[in-house]
């Protein structure tokens, strides 16, 4: 199933997604949030009790999980032609020829501040940077707590997906020799459009795909990882607790603004459509 954030007359509610009916139909009784839901998945999962349905066009989307209670765990050079294109591009603080690929998968932060919903603007913080990215990446929503979770056991612990935009300013990154500070701006993590349960698709196989202004950017399946899915949870919670509502954004492939000679930055009026086959797509544009 398909569930998703939403407000209606300024009232958030969360509901069941039916994307052929274009309506979202309220759960009853309400969760207070996306991670209540998680919490208590077993008492829907089977049958759900839903409202009348409500039709998309009629209520504001909102990021799936809002406000964060924890950790929104990033994965930087999971693909490796995007490993490649970032080594390359002269913005990888220390690149060195020839060791594009890291052994361990490179892991960082975004705060709660840099979440936004589809369909929201992104600030382009023209003030701070000049040099603002696009990165399309399918997004793990962790569904059981667990700590020193083996890969055989990391599936169990997967509530669903979703997808995120890891807006990133490229100077601030680069200049900074670390990458937060280029990450964690003001609605620089774009997610949603909702989050789709793990019974509904098989992650590993997933298309990822990226349009700026209509252009085709990046095209790519998750079967590329570097590091798949369950060697991400089983890196991330060693010796750290994860919790329902964790997110783990797993990586973009290649064809990103600065893969291009010369890089393609964002700039005012630009819009991101962001498709991942089986979940939907996230449209943001940006000023």
């Amino acid at each position: 199933m398909k569930v998703a954030c939403f407000a209606l007359d300024g009232v958030r509610g969360i509901g069941l997604v039916d994307e052929a009916a274009a309506a979202v139909r309220p759960f009853e009784p309400p969760f207070a949030d996306m991670v209540a839901l998680i919490e208590r998945f077993d008492e829907v999962r089977d049958g759900p009790r839903t409202g009348a349905p409500i039709p998309l066009a009629q209520v504001k989307l909102l990021a799936p999980i809002p406000e964060p209670r924890r950790n929104i765990f990033c994965v930087g050079k999971n693909y490796r032609d995007h490993a490649r294109e970032f080594a390359g591009s002269g913005f990888e603080a220390g690149a060195v020829k020839g060791q594009e690929i890291d052994a361990y998968p490179a892991v960082f932060t975004k705060p709660p501040s840099s979440v936004i919903g589809p369909g929201d603007t992104v600030d382009l913080h023209a003030n701070v940077t000049q040099a603002v990215d696009y990165e399309a990446e399918l997004t793990i929503v962790i569904g059981k707590a667990g700590r020193d979770i083996p890969a055989e056991r990391a599936f169990e612990h997967i509530f669903g997906y979703t997808i995120i935009n890891d807006v990133t300013a490229r100077d601030r990154q680069k200049n900074h020799k670390q990458w937060f500070m280029g990450k964690a701006l003001d609605t620089f993590c774009p997610m949603g459009p909702w989050i789709t349960t793990a019974d509904e698709i098989d992650a590993e196989t997933l298309q990822v795909i990226c349009r700026v202004n209509g252009e085709l950017r990046q095209n790519a399946n998750t079967r590329d990882l570097i590091f798949g899915i369950p060697s991400l949870i089983a890196t991330i919670s060693g010796g750290l607790t994860l919790v329902p509502g964790d997110l783990i954004a797993t990586g973009t492939p290649a064809g990103v603004g600065i893969g291009f000679n010369p890089p393609k930055f964002l700039e005012a009026g630009d819009e991101v459509a962001i498709t991942i086959s089986g979940i939907g797509t996230l449209m943001n544009r940006f000023a």
